[in-house]
C-alpha cells in the first residue's frame, strides 16, 4: 500500500502555506470556517481538527478555544508545535486510517480541511469524527470541489463563438485514486502525493453511516479578479464553478441503520 502521509512533501507545503496560510486560507477558508464555527453557542469549545497539517486553523480560533490537531506526518506536526505558542492547543502524531485512542464524545465540533481528497478512506475520518464529537455536534469538512475539480478528468476551455470559459468533466461518478506531483518542474524527483475522487453521494451515504446528519452544503467561490482581454469570461467563470465544496454535517442523535 502506498505511503499517503504528506511527510515527504512537508517542507514543500509549509513554503506554500507559510504561518499565515495561502492565499485561500486567508481570504475564503479560514474566515468562512470561523463563520459556521461562530454560529455553534457552545460554552467550553473544544475543536478536533483532522488532518491538521502544520496547524494553520489553530492560529486563527479564539484564543480562548481548546484545540487537538491530528495528522499523520510527523514534520508538519513538528511545525505546528513550533508555530503555536497557545497552551489551550495540543497537536498529535496518528494515522487518520486507524482509530483515536482519546475519550469518546470528548469534543464540541470537528474539522477537517482540505485533506479528505488525499486520505484513501474518508469513512475512517467519518468515524473517528463521529466517536469523538458530543452529539449535535458540527463536523466541517472542507473539500476541493468534487464535481469540478477532478485532477487529469477536468479542465478548462474556450468557447470562442460564445466569448465564454467552461469548464470540462470527463469524468466524476468512477471512484478515482490519482498520483500527484507536487513540483512538476522537478519530474521524476518531486515529491508526490494521491487524490481520491469520490461523487458526492458517496460522502452522503458515509457521512449517514458514520451517524452524521448533513445541515448544508457551501460552496466558495475565488474572489480573484482578471485583468486584460478575457477578464470578462475569466471572473464570470469563477463565479459559476466553486473551487471548494463545504460540507456542514452534524452528529445525529439517532443511531444510523447499519
Amino acid at each position: 500500500m502506498e505511503d499517503t502521509s504528506w511527510e515527504s512533501s512537508s517542507s514543500w507545503y509549509d513554503k506554500i502555506v507559510g504561518t499565515k496560510g495561502h492565499y485561500y486560507h486567508q481570504q475564503v477558508i479560514i474566515p468562512g470556517i470561523l463563520k459556521l464555527l461562530s454560529s455553534e453557542k457552545n460554552t467550553h469549545p473544544h475543536l478536533l481538527d483532522l488532518a491538521c497539517g502544520q496547524g494553520i486553523l489553530a492560529r486563527h480560533l479564539p484564543k480562548g478555544m481548546k484545540y487537538l490537531g491530528v495528522d499523520g506526518s510527523t514534520s508538519l506536526i513538528q511545525l505546528a508545535k513550533k508555530y503555536d505558542s497557545n497552551l489551550l492547543h495540543q497537536f498529535i502524531v496518528h494515522d487518520l486510517c486507524q482509530p483515536l485512542s482519546l475519550p469518546q464524545k470528548e469534543f464540541s465540533c470537528a474539522t477537517c480541511i482540505l485533506a479528505l481528497q488525499n486520505i484513501a478512506n474518508p469513512a475512517s475520518v467519518f468515524k473517528t469524527a463521529s466517536t469523538h464529537l458530543k452529539e449535535n455536534s458540527l463536523f466541517i469538512i472542507v473539500l476541493n470541489h468534487p464535481c469540478f475539480r477532478i485532477p487529469r478528468q477536468s479542465s478548462w476551455g474556450i468557447d470562442e463563438q460564445k466569448k465564454l470559459q467552461y469548464r470540462r468533466i470527463e469524468r466524476y461518478m468512477s471512484e478515482l485514486k490519482i498520483p500527484i506531483q507536487t513540483q512538476p518542474g522537478k519530474q521524476e524527483a518531486s515529491s508526490q502525493t494521491w487524490s481520491f475522487h469520490h461523487p458526492l453521494s458517496y460522502f452522503s451515504a458515509q457521512l449517514k453511516q458514520a451517524g452524521f446528519v448533513i445541515d448544508q452544503l457551501e460552496e466558495w467561490c475565488s474572489d480573484k479578479k482578471s485583468v486584460g482581454k478575457t477578464a470578462t469570461m475569466e471572473n464570470r467563470s469563477r463565479q459559476e464553478f466553486p473551487l471548494f465544496m463545504t460540507i456542514v454535517a452534524r452528529k445525529a442523535t439517532y443511531k444510523a441503520d447499519t
